[in-house]
């Protein structure tokens, strides 16, 4: 792809090209460089991309690795472990409390990335390049994958009753740790591309205390994780996971404010968002607005998930992707979103206009256009015509 390409790539002519939806091996360039990831001077990515994945690494080992560490080595040292740092110490302060905070947020990430995209095989299938750092086995440490079968186990098998007593269940009961239609952790040694999406989430959290993690984020990482992780260039391929945690913290970075419950109601909260789609379908359409005004639909019913997860709700996955390049390619790129929006309302017009209240809900909770390209150029037609 590179070769396609001067040193300094002119990114008016890269928006207008992915706009267009780029060649599937052009991508990674798309969005590594509309994310902000890579600079735009070609002749600076080796030793860029070389020195971000050695931080990524850095990140795996202080946020993963030496906790874990720690952990193990306490287990084979109980008797000598100081009140202070007991893990039962109830003091807030206690180090150790951070890490079963820490866990909680891990077991959120887990059940949400054991769903990821269910109706594809990719995210439970064994990545080709497992996390050495990870599977080191120098390195004796419980894994975030221990720590989740502790949790899942502590939470399952203690069960306090009033009196607080607390009864342990029978273990038989605790072995099904997780319902059927999640995920299976494969053998040792093997990763499922879910496990690398769980890492990636987790390292987020820890780096982002503010907003730590908030359900639908898996569904933001998945696209951006499985653009990389399929690339023909095998390099990409071998550093999808490090390369997608800095494109998905740039984008994160646009998009948290979505995420933040007490932003909700302020100019760069969802609320105003989800307004401003039914202020802009007054305005191009008033006989379609003034319907779902009529039938008390309002935009929070369907358009909360549309804006808060950039749409990887609604299309299948090869789509979002197509959709992504052209609301990445747009300068303003939640403005289009937006117009997005506006555009598959108008495309079901004639069946919302005809519907009642449950069948119109049913139309919007479960989209019925497929073809991307018709909403992208109707999206790009109601923008040229403001």
């Amino acid at each position: 792809a590179e070769s396609t390409y001067k040193e300094k790539i002119e990114l008016k002519a890269l928006r207008e090209l992915c706009f267009g939806g780029t060649a599937f091996k052009l991508f990674n360039i798309c969005f590594t460089i509309l994310l902000n990831y890579l600079p735009l001077d070609q002749t600076l990515w080796d030793s860029f991309l070389k020195k971000q994945r050695e931080l990524y690494d850095q990140f795996l080992k202080e946020m993963i690795i030496q906790p874990g560490i720690a952990k193990a080595n306490l287990g084979l040292s109980r008797e000598d472990v100081t009140m202070e740092d007991h893990p039962l110490n109830p003091n807030p302060e206690s180090r150790w409390n951070n890490y079963f905070k820490d866990n909680e947020v891990l077991l959120q990430i887990d059940k949400d990335v054991r769903r990821l995209y269910p109706d594809m095989a990719f995210f439970q299938r064994p990545t080709d390049f497992p996390c050495q750092l990870i599977l080191d086995p120098q390195n004796e440490y419980e894994t975030l994958r221990r720590r989740v079968e502790q949790t899942t186990l502590k939470a399952q098998t203690v069960d306090r009753n009033r009196s607080g007593v607390t009864n342990v269940s029978s273990p038989g009961k605790a072995l099904n740790l997780y319902p059927s239609n999640e995920y299976e952790v494969l053998p040792n040694g093997c990763e499922a591309h879910w496990e690398v999406v769980e890492r990636i989430l987790f390292i987020y959290a820890k780096l982002n205390p503010g907003i730590a993690y908030v359900q639908g984020m898996n569904e933001i990482v998945g696209p951006i994780y499985y653009t990389f992780a399929t690339d023909p260039n095998t390099e990409w391929k071998e550093h999808a996971e490090a390369d997608t945690f800095f494109c998905f913290t740039n984008l994160m970075s646009e998009n948290r404010d979505n995420f933040i419950k007490s932003l909700d109601d302020s100019q760069c909260g969802i609320t105003y968002k989800m307004e401003s789609v039914f202020s802009m379908l007054k305005e191009k359409d008033v006989e379609l607005y003034m319907k779902l005004q009529e039938q008390n639909i309002k935009p929070q019913y369907f358009t909360f998930r549309w804006l808060t997860l950039l749409l990887s709700q609604e299309f299948l996955l090869p789509d979002v992707i197509r959709i992504w390049d052209s609301l990445f390619s747009d300068q303003d790129r939640f403005d289009f979103l937006i117009l997005v929006c506006c555009a598959m309302l108008i495309l079901i017009r004639d069946q919302l206009l005809a519907g009642d209240f449950t069948m119109n809900m049913r139309l919007l909770q479960d989209y019925p256009i497929s073809d991307v390209h018709t909403i992208l150029m109707k999206a790009k037609e109601l923008q040229d015509s403001s």
